[in-house]
């Protein structure tokens, strides 16, 4: 009981010192329980199937995150929890001197622990089940769920496993704490006041040195991030993440040696205030926490990357949905197959998928219960056809040494797909596209595929030519037009010929295609033809083996549900991840900072003495944790600059990124959160740097 008692009053006593540590664990136990609350938000939601199964999905992929996360909160509160021991040694050697033993000790430090831990556990569970409603809105709005049947929902399993999870993480940090408190001397805790971190001087010429190459490594990161990596090779970026990590550190290390220095030569600045004060001591935080900068500026750059590709993939696939699925179904399938065919990846046909290769789309429907001529109210057929003659080493010709050198992984060898003018001019205005004219000599590329389509505009700009069947054909523009002929989800033409009719024989014929709107005026009437596609999937027999296999269907409902779940997924996970990895920095830096306020209250006292005011001493302490937030941010920001670059290269699949409104969410984020820190970081400081 008396142990409990001195517990109680010591953290009671010590709660300035615990601000930063109760904020970063209630936040970290309020994210854990909303982000795993997922699979209960369900229960209120009216969506379909495959809308569900997506986010059943969602849910699993969260889960496994959640253990990585984990580890991260882990770290951290031990890393926290270390700071306090090390604020309190001269409060434990106070005990050991009237007598209290190692155990007792132990004993105090594991109650407190508990009791902060109980505390800051139910007031994040609190906050994270209300938040958790408003998740819920959310994520109804983002899979375009029904939510009239809403309701107050409290997820026992969200319960469970953050109880579970951060047990664990507590009963660490008591064996490190017991670990810790059985090792203590008593002339080492009655002196810990008057001990401070080692800070070797540093030559200024050898730091101007390291300075230089440190900007040098960075510089050679940048350099490969914006001109040697692409989709078909990544390989460029674990090497630009590496120099980038090294320079980062080697940025750090060096500052301190000549920063002072070179503020030294500005005597207005310098002198003004307490300005050499305030500079002397960020001199010596930066000389000793270079390891722990580096970690915080690369956390907060995988902060801004993550937070902004994950903001401009939602706002990505959910806008441009309409753009790319302007009619309700696409079908295709392979014609023309022999027995024993190779297939495009591996194996072979069979002589059962060379007969259905014989089957028309439309009879092939026809034989599996949908009525073409009742359940669409547009059907047409268009071919795309194949020649030996057209390969994409023939397309590429005028710049096949930059193809070879940089896009190693495309297959040169592969034939290029061609459309009839006529077919296509048919299709042209379902999908939004113009209708082309051509002569008996010309051609058209359409492309909608940013990377691809650079490349060939290249290549028609250098004097691209084709022969087919001994006739030369010509561009009739040297840019690719953007145009499709299938619905996807985001743009994935990545090229197809238009050539005048006569050009093409029929048994180039290699896919059919079956471009079709419903029947029908209510989203009700369409959704019934929509089930009898989805069904045909799930039909068996040999009748359905014959006319259905080899056909693909692709339709609106099922590209807006995916597109929708992916949008979700990849928001949420970011937002995980960002948040979490932004809590991170932020509380080692609040942290590092109020262990240096602790740790230089005597020089304070000393400034009070020479005749510096309150406030004079509040702005100087605000200029210098404002500094201290500043200094990893800033590069952090120059770090995504180009990251984010590198980002928009890999996810161009997903279309055209809409960079500007991600950055501005993701600067809201950073501002919010890590403003909190900075403030709670001066007002903490304050209060310990007060005069008794």
């Amino acid at each position: 009981m008396m142990s409990f008692k001195l517990a109680f009053k010591s953290m009671k006593k010590n709660m300035k010192d615990y601000v930063i540590y109760f904020l970063t664990l209630v936040l970290g136990v309020a994210i854990f329980y909303i982000f795993n609350s997922m699979d209960s938000q369900q229960a209120m939601m009216k969506m379909s199937e495959s809308k569900q199964q997506i986010m059943d999905l969602m849910t699993q992929v969260l889960g496994g995150v959640s253990v990585f996360i984990s580890f991260v909160l882990g770290f951290l509160i031990v890393y926290a929890n270390n700071f306090l021991i090390k604020r309190r040694k001269k409060e434990f050697g106070l005990y050991m001197l009237l007598g209290m033993g190692k155990g007792k000790i132990s004993k105090i430090l594991l109650l407190e622990t508990l009791l902060v831990g109980i505390f800051s556990l139910a007031i994040g569970l609190v906050i994270g089940i209300f938040a958790s409603q408003l998740m819920s809105i959310l994520v109804s709005k983002m899979f375009e769920a029904d939510m009239s049947n809403y309701q107050f929902i409290f997820s026992q399993d969200a319960l469970i496993k953050t109880l579970v999870y951060f047990a664990i993480i507590y009963l660490c940090v008591m064996v490190i704490n017991v670990f810790a408190t059985s090792k203590y001397k008593l002339i080492d805790l009655i002196t810990a006041k008057n001990k401070n971190e080692k800070i070797k001087i540093k030559s200024p010429i050898i730091s101007v040195i390291i300075f230089i190459l440190s900007i040098g490594i960075l510089g050679s990161a940048y350099y490969l991030a914006i001109t040697k990596i692409t989709q078909a090779d990544i390989l460029p970026i674990f090497l630009a993440i590496g120099l980038g990590c090294i320079g980062t550190f080697l940025f750090f290390y060096s500052l301190s040696g000549f920063m002072l220095k070179i503020i030294q030569t500005r005597k207005k600045i310098y002198q003004k205030d307490l300005n050499m004060f305030v500079l002397r001591q960020i001199d010596s935080k930066i000389n000793t926490t270079v390891f722990s900068m580096s970690v915080i500026c690369v956390l907060l750059f995988l902060t801004i990357c993550i937070f902004s590709s994950a903001m401009s993939i939602n706002n990505t696939l959910t806008t441009q949905l309409k753009t790319y699925t302007p009619i309700d179904a696409t079908f295709n399938k392979r014609v023309n197959i022999a027995e024993g065919e190779k297939k495009p990846y591996t194996g072979t046909y069979s002589k059962q998928e060379a007969e259905n290769a014989k089957i028309s789309i439309k009879d092939s429907l026809q034989q599996a219960g949908i009525d073409v001529n009742q359940d669409f109210s547009e059907a047409i057929t268009t071919y795309v056809y194949t020649t030996d003659t057209l390969k994409q080493i023939d397309s590429f010709k005028p710049i096949e040494a930059k193809i070879k050198k940089d896009y190693s992984a495309v297959d040169l060898t592969s034939k290029e797909p061609i459309m009839k003018l006529s077919e296509y001019n048919k299709i042209a205005p379902l999908y939004g596209n113009e209708p082309l004219t051509l002569k008996d000599n010309e051609f058209v590329v359409i492309c909608n595929y940013d990377e691809i389509k650079n490349l060939r505009n290249e290549a028609l700009q250098k004097g691209l030519t084709i022969e087919i069947n001994g006739k030369t054909y010509v561009p009739k523009k040297l840019e690719c037009q953007n145009a499709f002929y299938s619905i996807s989800a985001q743009p994935m033409e990545a090229g197809t010929y238009i050539l005048p009719d006569d050009a093409l024989p029929e048994e180039g014929k290699t896919l059919e295609y079956l471009h079709v709107n419903y029947q029908g005026t209510t989203p009700q009437e369409k959704a019934k033809i929509e089930q009898k596609i989805a069904n045909l999937s799930d039909r068996n027999g040999a009748a359905n083996e014959i006319t259905l296999s080899n056909l693909s269907a692709y339709t609106r409902t099922s590209i807006y549900d995916a597109s929708k779940g992916l949008a979700a997924t990849v928001t949420f996970i970011g937002l995980y991840l960002g948040i979490v990895f932004l809590i991170s920095s932020s509380a080692i830096l609040a942290l590092k900072e109020l262990s240096e306020s602790s740790d230089n209250k005597e020089r304070y006292k000393i400034l009070r003495k020479i005749g510096a005011d309150e406030k004079m001493i509040n702005k100087a302490l605000f200029k210098q944790i404002g500094i201290f937030y500043l200094i990893p941010l800033s590069l952090a920001v120059v770090h995504s600059i180009f990251g984010i670059k590198v980002c928009s290269i890999i996810l161009a699949m997903f279309g055209k990124q809409d960079l500007v409104t991600s950055i501005a969410i993701t600067a809201g984020f950073i501002v919010l959160i890590y403003g909190a820190y900075f403030l709670a970081t001066y007002y903490g400081s304050k209060a310990i740097i007060k005069e008794e």
